[in-house]
């Protein structure tokens, strides 16, 4: 039989790039019976305006879908209406991010469709997951503020209808054991105290929502919190000891591996690294991410007033070549003034960098306080010190894993997926 023509579950992604693509292909891998419809991550408004119309041309009429899973950049509410035969189906919406409290420059900027459309979107769909508590409870609590732009006839209790199937459902990370995959040279000592980042899901509620054929396979763990160490403490591996002169001596190497858009604060970032450098301190730099239309003119004059400190400028289109680099890292660095998860984050951490992250938005989920910053004087501080004793974040030892601390979250020691018994996996 062919197994696309009996697909119990449809994977669509309209904006089908970074973390989209690394969750569909994720569970691409994991799903026996899937059939995946995606379009390129390019021209994202277009791609929320008018990606129904194409999915509802694109995706073949089968009576054996059970499940729907799509991102919140698609209009399930337009695909649904546009397609009555998958309006029966277990429909899963996950953000990645929202568009109620994405940052634009002015307020007035903000197109109140995208929001609207997502709004609608959950309203339409069975099971409403996010891929943090932050990014939850940010669109939740604006709801109500949002509709009040509507001049008359507003609706009410939005908020309350779309909590009930709401669920956090952490961005699952299948990682390599770069110790292994990676020479890391003198770093080898370095490592995450935790087997393959794994972060997942909390879907016992909505059991009773899925057919007898598909389940969502979850295991209730007590969710895990980055543990706090004294970095000045001793390694309990010698062989850091032996080389602590040589760590002090050989310069801190810091990455920064963001979109190169401005609502990563990239001029944050470069603002104190010339402060640094004004004040004659030693460091590596390697600035990673992808790129696109518009790149903030800021890169490129960091990039000339820094040259002297750059390891490596650009997006790694290879997956080994940007773990080889992270692993060659010390310290990772997030300046953004928007974050809904931040996987490039955990990704460094993961491969032994030591995390500088803002005192807000998702990063206090995840991380304890000793990694968080408040303002960019505390940022430049800490570099300061780091630059000046960079052995302490050679030898720190950081175990991440998210965590929600008010909301009901099931993690297991797995991958996310989802399976489907008449796939033979169970």
């Amino acid at each position: 039989m062919n197994l696309h023509s009996y697909s119990l579950v449809l994977l669509v992604e309209a904006f089908y790039g970074g973390s989209h693509k690394q969750l569909i292909d994720l569970l691409k891998e994991n799903i026996d019976i899937c059939c995946t419809f995606t379009l390129p991550a390019k021209k994202w408004h277009w791609r929320a305006r008018t990606a129904a119309l194409h999915f509802m041309e694109a995706i073949p009429p089968r009576p054996s879908y059970r499940v729907l899973f799509c991102s919140s950049v698609l209009n399930l509410c337009e695909l649904v209406a546009l397609r009555p035969d998958l309006s029966h189906l277990k429909k899963i919406l996950y953000f990645h991010e929202n568009q109620l409290v994405y940052p634009v420059r002015k307020d007035q900027e903000r197109d109140f469709q995208y929001g609207y459309n997502q709004i609608l979107s959950c309203l339409v769909a069975d099971v409403v997951a996010f891929n943090s508590a932050f990014n939850m409870e940010s669109f939740l609590s604006s709801i109500s503020s949002f509709m009040k732009k509507i001049p008359d006839h507003r609706p009410k209790g939005l908020d309350q209808l779309i909590r009930k199937k709401s669920v956090v459902l952490y961005f699952p990370l299948q990682l390599p054991d770069v110790s292994r995959s990676v020479d890391r040279q003198s770093n080898t000592d370095r490592y995450i105290q935790t087997d393959t980042v794994c972060l997942l899901v909390g879907l016992t509620r909505f059991k009773d929502l899925f057919p007898v054929e598909t389940l969502i396979l979850f295991n209730q763990t007590e969710p895990y919190r980055c543990e706090e160490q004294d970095p000045h403490g001793s390694s309990p591996d010698p062989r850091v000891d032996l080389r602590l002169a040589e760590d002090q001596v050989r310069p801190l190497h810091i990455v920064w591996p963001h979109r190169w858009e401005h609502d990563k604060n990239p001029e944050l970032l470069f603002s104190t690294l010339l402060k640094l450098k004004d004040r004659g301190l030693d460091f590596r730099l390697s600035v990673l991410g992808e790129t696109f239309t518009d790149v903030p003119a800021v890169f490129s004059e960091a990039r000339q007033q820094l040259d002297s400190h750059i390891e490596h400028w650009g997006f790694l289109e290879s997956k080994d070549q940007y773990l080889r680099t992270l692993s060659q890292a010390d310290v990772v660095i997030s300046t953004a003034k928007h974050e809904f998860f931040g996987v490039a984050m955990l990704e460094a951490v993961h491969c032994g960098c030591y995390p500088l992250c803002p005192n807000a938005l998702v990063y206090p989920e995840i991380f304890p306080a000793q990694y968080l910053y408040s303002t960019p004087e505390q940022l430049c501080k800490k570099l300061q010190g780091l630059c000046r004793r960079p052995d302490i974040a050679r030898r720190h030892v950081v175990k991440v894993m998210a965590r929600s601390p008010n909301t009901p979250v099931y993690s297991s020691e797995g991958v996310l997926f989802i399976v489907c018994r008449r796939g033979g996996c169970l």
